[in-house]
């Protein structure tokens, strides 16, 4: 061994022997890594979880990084070179393994994420423990990110003499600044604070039916600042986090995503009701998005020429609701067009002679 050692000191440059320590270094930590890989390739195999795939998909480019960088920060101790260079070269390496590190927690964090979007699964009828969970879900993982980047940035800042101020004023965040940045970021800690609430309050979850300005959409993201719906004609309507603090909005999924839906038609005095509802009993009886819950026909209102008939209908969720309404209404409408079309709405006009005209002479009168 000693031979080898004043073999490669006597015929090797020692730049040429750090290059060679350093490749080595990598090197083996590329081995480790494809081994770590096919170990767990080798579990998904026989046991094909969906938390080691995932554990597969997010963490092989962290740790295939990590690693090397490990191994190449400890392999330094064993080289030869000036203070100056090494340390330039130490420093590197630090923040490169501060970075990986840091990416290697966000990845961890996605992984759990996963974990539990299999476990609470939203493609379900009754999904409002799910819209729940992943509504905190989606809210925390956004806000640990966030400090984790803060946290990696005051650590690679503070690996820089001149700027170590400005990474420790990162780390502590308290005392002057914090007043002063909390006064000047008035609107924005208030968002993050609305996101809090909402995340724990929840009177918005993720996948929830909204009115919001008198559009009808669906909550598709809530981050730390603001609320993305996707509105049914796939627009999308962007709202501070804030709004659903401050103002009124309609909820349709808050307590069950079951819903009743309605349909007015407004019809001659002379429609019979009894025929309606034995049609909308089998119209309901024969359509697969009525839940069997409500079945009602009502004469809930008359106007001067009409009267208000409403037709009243259960569903599982609002988007079945909207669709049972359509079928309803158009076939309430065949329905009476077919069987009862002297009651569809119209004027009547009666024809009276006048006192003072001729025969075939009439004053033509509206009721």
């Amino acid at each position: 061994m000693e031979y080898i050692n004043d073999f490669f000191s006597d015929k090797v440059p020692q730049f040429l022997q750090n290059i060679i320590i350093a490749l080595c270094s990598c090197i083996l930590g590329f081995i480790l890594t494809a081994i770590i890989r096919q170990i767990f390739k080798f579990f998904a195999r026989f046991w094909a979880t969906f938390e080691i795939q995932s554990i597969i998909k997010h963490l092989h480019g962290p740790i295939a990084v990590f690693i090397p960088l490990l191994l190449l920060n400890i392999s330094m101790g064993f080289m030869v070179m000036e203070n100056a260079v090494l340390s330039q070269l130490n420093r590197i390496i630090e923040i490169g393994l501060t970075i990986t590190f840091a990416l290697i927690l966000i990845r961890i964090i996605k992984v759990l994420e996963d974990y539990f979007y299999h476990k609470y699964d939203l493609n379900k009828e009754d999904n409002l423990k799910e819209r729940k969970i992943r509504t905190q879900l989606q809210f925390i993982r956004k806000f640990i990110v966030s400090l984790i980047i803060v946290v990696t940035v005051a650590i690679i800042l503070l690996s820089f003499e001149s700027m170590r101020k400005i990474g420790t004023g990162l780390l502590t965040g308290v005392g002057i600044g914090g007043i002063i940045i909390g006064f000047a970021a008035q609107k924005s800690l208030g968002n993050l604070l609305a996101g809090f609430q909402i995340a724990f309050t929840q009177p918005i979850r993720i996948d929830d039916v909204l009115i919001v300005e008198g559009e009808w959409g669906r909550v598709e993201e809530i981050t730390l600042t603001y609320v993305v719906i996707n509105i049914w004609d796939q627009r999308r309507l962007i709202l501070p986090i804030t709004y659903f603090i401050e103002k009124p909005f309609q909820n349709w999924t808050r307590v069950s995503a079951q819903l009743l839906g309605t349909v007015f038609l407004y019809l001659d005095y002379t429609i019979p009701i009894p025929p309606l509802r034995d049609e909308l009993t089998r119209l309901l009886t024969d359509h697969p998005l009525w839940d069997k819950r409500v079945n009602v026909v009502q004469l809930t209102d008359n106007k001067a020429t009409t009267v208000e008939v409403r037709f009243l209908m259960s569903a599982r969720n609002s988007s079945q609701a909207f669709d049972l309404r359509c079928y309803v209404r158009e076939e309430m409408i065949k329905f009476i067009r077919e069987n009862y079309p002297d009651s569809l709405p119209k004027t009547r006009l009666e024809y009276k002679p006048g006192p003072d005209q001729g025969e075939g002479e009439h004053i033509l009168q509206k009721k």
